[in-house]
């Protein structure tokens, strides 16, 4: 069984106007900050994780792919897992201190620790 009316973004399924069309253009992907630029906060969550904790670092201004090397680079730094997900960099365990320390030699020098 085929779908007749196929979703937008937006959730939009059906109009009554005859005009109307779905906009696409809305995925255009912004620049991504220079280090410097960035306002990144570091911090720590076990809420829904199974009482896991983990280091999240929010406030990324940029680009999927660059969230995405970002948060690679700091998995690999301190040496956890995690993954780039909804715009936030996850960290498993507390990884707070050498998330910090690796932000301000790479120049994220405005990256705070809440």
């Amino acid at each position: 069984m085929s779908k007749k009316n196929i979703a937008d973004q937006a959730g939009f399924v059906y109009s009554t106007d005859p005009n109307f069309q779905f906009n696409r253009t809305q995925n255009e992907s912004l620049e991504t900050l220079e280090p410097a630029k960035q306002n990144l906060i570091i911090q720590l969550d076990k809420k829904q994780r199974g009482g896991k904790k983990v280091t999240l670092v929010t406030g990324f201004i940029g680009k999927e792919n660059d969230l995405e090397v970002l948060a690679k680079q700091l998995k690999n730094f301190c040496g956890t897992g995690g993954s780039a997900k909804d715009g936030e960099a996850i960290v498993q365990g507390d990884q707070r201190d050498k998330v910090l320390l690796w932000l301000q030699k790479n120049g994220y020098s405005k990256s705070k620790k809440k």
